[in-house]
C-alpha cells in the first residue's frame, strides 16, 4: 500500500519545530527504507492493531500504514510530537490514532482488537521497564518487533554460560521465542546514539514453561544480585531442593532450571 498525501518526517521536523531530546531518550528514524524494514519485519499487518511507542516526527508510523496496518495507536508523551502527528494522523484516513501518554502507564492489549502487534523503535532509556511489563500480559500480544541498544538486545538473547546473560534473559526467553532480525549502526538517526541497536523479533511462547511471573522475577533477582556468587550463596537451600547443582553460578542455569527454582520457591512459601 502507498499512501502518497502521509506527510514526510522530515517536513513535519521542520515545520513544528522538533529537535530530539535526550531526557526523552529521542533518536529520530527518518531513512523510510529501514523503516519499512523494521514494519514489515513481523510479517503480514493487514487486519491487525499495531501499537507503536514513542513515535517522534513519525518515519516508523508511516511506513507502518504504508505496509498496510489496518490501524495504528502511536503512543507519544511529548507533546510537541503529538502536535505534529496529529497532521499525520489527518492524511491517514482515520487509520492513525495518536495517543498522548506515557507508554509506561499504557495497558497496549486494550488499545484494540486482541492480540495487537507492537512495532517501535523504543526510548532507550524505559526499553527495558516497558519490555518487562509487556511479558506480563503476552496473551493479548501476537508479536512484538522492538528496537533495543545492541548491548540489552544481547542480554535478551544470551544463552547459559554467557557473560551477557542475566535475569532479563530468563524473563524474556521464558515467554517468547526470540530472534536478531539486523543490527543498525548510530549513523541512521538523528542524532545518532553513541551505540549500535538492534531490531528484535519476540513472538510469544504458546505454552510458556510452568512458572509463576512473580515468582521467576523474586527468584532471578536473587540469584543474579549475587552475579559472581554460587547459588548456595544467594538461594539458600533452594537448589539443592530444586535438584540444582548450588555451586553453579547464575548464568550457567537454563530457563527451566530458573522455573524448577520458582516453583520450588513457591512450595516453599506454602510450608
Amino acid at each position: 500500500m502507498s499512501d502518497g498525501n502521509l506527510p514526510r518526517p522530515q517536513d513535519l521536523i521542520w515545520r513544528y519545530r522538533l529537535d530530539a531530546r535526550r531526557a526523552l531518550g529521542q533518536h529520530f528514524l527518518l531513512d523510510p527504507g529501514i523503516a519499512n524494514r523494521i514494519a514489515r519485519a513481523g510479517g503480514p499487518l493487514e487486519g491487525r492493531t499495531v501499537v507503536e511507542i514513542g513515535p517522534g516526527p513519525g518515519g516508523l508510523t508511516r511506513a507502518l500504514l504504508e505496509a498496510g496496518a489496518e490501524r495504528v495507536v502511536a503512543i507519544e508523551r511529548d507533546a510537541r510530537c503529538v502536535k505534529a502527528l496529529a497532521e499525520l494522523a489527518a492524511a491517514s484516513g482515520g487509520r492513525l490514532r495518536v495517543l498522548a501518554a506515557d507508554a509506561l502507564n499504557v495497558d497496549v492489549t486494550t488499545l484494540g482488537p486482541a492480540p495487537v502487534k507492537l512495532i517501535a523503535n523504543l526510548p532507550y532509556n524505559i526499553a527495558t521497564p516497558l519490555l518487562i511489563g509487556w511479558l506480563r500480559c503476552m496473551d493479548g500480544i501476537e508479536s512484538m518487533i522492538l528496537m533495543f541498544q545492541k548491548e540489552v538486545a544481547d542480554r535478551l538473547l544470551a544463552l547459559p554460560g554467557s557473560k551477557a546473560r542475566g535475569r532479563l534473559s530468563i524473563l524474556a526467553q521464558w515467554r517468547a521465542e526470540i530472534r536478531r532480525c539486523f543490527d543498525l549502526p548510530p549513523d541512521v538517526f538523528s542524532p545518532p546514539p553513541k551505540v549500535f541497536s538492534s531490531v528484535v523479533a519476540l513472538t510469544p511462547h504458546l505454552s510458556p514453561l510452568s512458572a509463576a511471573l512473580g515468582d521467576l522475577e523474586l527468584v532471578t533477582a536473587r540469584a543474579f544480585g549475587g552475579r559472581r556468587k554460587m547459588l548456595r550463596r544467594t538461594l539458600g537451600d533452594l537448589p539443592v531442593r530444586a535438584g540444582l547443582d548450588d555451586t553453579l553460578r547464575p548464568e550457567r542455569l537454563t530457563v527451566e532450571d530458573f522455573c524448577a527454582l520458582a516453583r520450588m520457591l513457591r512450595t516453599q512459601a506454602l510450608e
